[in-house]
């Protein structure tokens, strides 16, 4: 009998190592070959889709009023209530709600969707995030159970779309407490170098208990019932102390109120926990949470032992990416460390700020570019290699500058797409940020006043696409199922400050565009695979060199004889043009490069009334000129605010037929 379908008969095991027999060699689900390939998408779940969005009306955007609906018993609307909704309560998404919408994802062009974590939470508290895990072995029953896990992960095989899953073995949830005299009290004692005595378990409702008795108490696995799992050293600070010091202060703290394993002593039971979910759920990879707080040798070491299980399952190339906060330096370091054991690094340090600010038309395109130098960049050792890095625009956390989504201060609602195509065209493995492609943002500007902690709270980088009515009660109450289990007092967490309207649209502006980036970059192995090269501009008279901000930002991609210029408006308010350089030997003279994407047309909804009539239309031909002094180059004109062209110049297939 398979092993998922074993599983799946039983209740969830008490036991990793009494109740689990791993399995080997069994059949599964193949990793790609390089995942340079691949366009990832990371959700979260509570916050993405509860697949009832039939049952909800499309937000209208023009109108965003009518999106905000008094409360049953007749309060008006409240911004401080739509907020408070957003920071402390579940919305109710699903993994239900995650596969209804993988027609949905398939047809943006992503490749991969990335989970938040789905592991069972307590019960009494509202961490719909999912970083606090209390079962290590289950699903959270406001998510679903694990056969909607697997049936997700088979029904996104089935349509070519990979799952990674989001996994914590650096800490569990706040499962237990230190003794009440502790320095700073049971719940959060001030950092010790020392070890605290061992408190108490809580129970179901999070009061402390002398033994754990059932599935909702303590903590589960049964191997994570020993106090000498944990490091007990209290709440200390996430910075402190050397990256390469395995007793360093931001090693053994507890992340705030989330227990510190001491992994010497738990680490191989975390990793079969782990190793359990790729041979349940057949997932095609993990994205591992506070990588930076674990040691260099404990993480070298688990990622190691997943690496080499999911090898003797048949996934030879199974996807292991680090969260690593802090900074470029500390992404390297790992990287460089761990070697083979880990595939690459999320690229949440200085340069996610640096791709908006080059977006937005607000920093010089060299400092993006010069992100890449292998010579003089921090990170430059695995950027410069594209497959070590996974390039992210916006997330969930923005732990560098303001909280806030790329589009809740940009020009336009498609400027957005001009930061995925920096993304999507550069070396790395891209990673959208659900919502980014409807161009989530928040309320409009003249609301924001009203907001508590604009800019400096994670809950506004998390709205909820799916539009809920309400939120879920709070505590244990909300795992009531249907109605009963909604706060009427509170308005959903929605898209663009509303309530009861969904955002699933795949007409809008941002969306379209999105999409045809994706498609071609798919189409075309250069966009991933090719060497990467900034791009001189001259306009004005002004010699060829890299110009901005505000201006045209021009690289090339080229793999063997082929070129691909990616040319994209740094302006997010007035078109832009300028001669741009491409290569003189691959263009010779008398060559021309032709238009193979064109956002501006891509924009423009199947079946609208007039046709594209704007500059440097899809299939159009541009002559490489020269000049005096045998440069090479394309004169791009009239570029519209934040879109995007891109130019090949070997655009016929060996059939003939002409890239779309």
């Amino acid at each position: 009998m398979p092993f998922a379908k074993q599983a799946l008969s039983h209740p969830r095991p008490a036991s990793i190592r009494r109740n689990v027999d791993l399995p080997r060699r069994q059949q599964c689900h193949a990793s790609p070959v390089d995942w340079r390939d691949e366009v990832l998408y990371f959700l979260l779940v509570d916050r993405f889709s509860d697949a009832a969005e039939s049952t909800r009306p499309l937000l209208d955007r023009a109108h965003l009023a009518a999106g905000r609906p008094a409360l049953p018993d007749g309060t008006p609307w409240r911004w401080d209530r739509w907020a408070e909704s957003g920071a402390s309560r579940w919305q109710g998404g699903s993994l239900a709600g995650v596969t209804s919408k993988l027609d949905y994802l398939k047809h943006l062009g992503v490749t991969t969707l990335w989970l938040s974590p789905v592991f069972k939470q307590r019960g009494h508290r509202d961490d719909y995030h999912g970083y606090g895990v209390q079962d290590f072995l289950d699903v959270d029953p406001r998510f679903g159970t694990r056969d909607d896990l697997v049936a997700l992960v088979k029904a996104a095989h089935a349509k070519g779309l990979r799952v990674i899953l989001d996994i914590i073995f650096n800490h569990s949830g706040p499962n237990w407490l230190y003794p009440h005299d502790a320095p700073g009290g049971a719940v959060q004692p001030h950092y010790s170098a020392d070890c605290y005595r061992f408190g108490a378990w809580l129970d179901s409702n999070g009061q402390e208990i002398g033994s754990i008795q059932g599935a909702d108490d303590g903590v589960w696995p049964t191997e994570l019932q020993d106090a000498e799992r944990y490091t007990r050293a209290g709440c200390g600070s996430l910075g402190a102390g050397d990256i390469d010091d395995a007793q360093a202060e931001h090693k053994r703290s507890d992340f705030l109120m989330l227990r510190d394993f001491r992994l010497a002593a738990s680490l191989d039971d975390l990793a079969r926990c782990f190793k359990y979910w790729i041979a349940l759920t057949d997932c095609d990879g993990f994205r591992i949470d506070t990588l930076k707080h674990v040691s260099l040798e404990e993480a070298r070491n688990f990622c190691g032992s997943i690496k080499e299980f999911a090898a003797n399952q048949g996934k030879e190339n199974f996807f292991l990416v680090g969260e690593i906060a802090g900074g470029d330096y500390g992404e390297d370091r790992y990287l460089d460390v761990l070697d083979r054991n880990l595939n690459a690094a999320l690229d949440i340090g200085e340069m996610r700020p640096t791709l908006t600010g080059v977006a937005k038309g607000l920093l010089h395109p060299g400092v993006f570019f010069g992100g890449f130098d292998a010579g003089h960049a921090v990170m430059g050792s695995h950027r410069n290699l594209g497959n070590r890095h996974v390039s992210i625009l916006d997330d969930h956390d923005h732990v560098f500058g303001q909280k806030l989504r790329f589009s809740s201060e940009a020009a336009s609602e498609h400027q957005v797409a001009a930061g995925l195509a920096l993304q999507a065209f550069s070396l790395g493995i891209p990673c959208v940020y659900y919502g980014t492609e409807q161009a989530l943002a928040g309320p409009e500007a003249g609301e924001r006043n009203w907001l508590p902690d604009w800019g400096g709270s994670d809950r506004y980088l998390r709205e909820a696409m799916f539009g809920p009515a309400h939120p879920r009660k709070s505590g244990r109450a909300g795992m009531t199922p249907g109605s009963a289990g909604l706060d009427a007092s509170l308005p959903g967490f929605g898209p663009f400050g509303s309530a009861g309207q969904h955002c699933f649209d795949e007409h809008s502006a941002a969306y379209l565009r999105i999409a045809a980036l994706l498609a071609l970059r798919k189409q075309i192995p250069a966009l991933r695979h090719g060497r990467q090269y900034p791009r001189p501009i001259s306009f004005l008279g002004l010699p060829f060199a890299l110009y901005g901000p505000g201006e045209i930002i021009a690289w090339s991609r080229i793999l063997d004889d082929e070129e691909l210029v990616c040319i994209v408006n740094g302006h997010g308010a007035a078109a832009r043009g300028a001669d741009v350089l491409v290569d003189a030997i691959l263009n010779p003279p008398g060559a021309s490069m032709q238009v193979v994407l064109n956002s501006a047309q891509a924009g423009k909804p199947a079946g609208s009334p007039a046709k594209y009539s704007g500059p440097h239309p899809v299939a159009s031909s541009l002559p490489v000129r020269r000049t005096a002094q045998g440069i090479a180059y394309v004169e791009i004109r009239d570029l519209p605010p934040s879109e995007v062209l891109v130019l090949a110049n070997r655009a016929k297939a060996d059939g003939g037929a002409v890239l779309p």
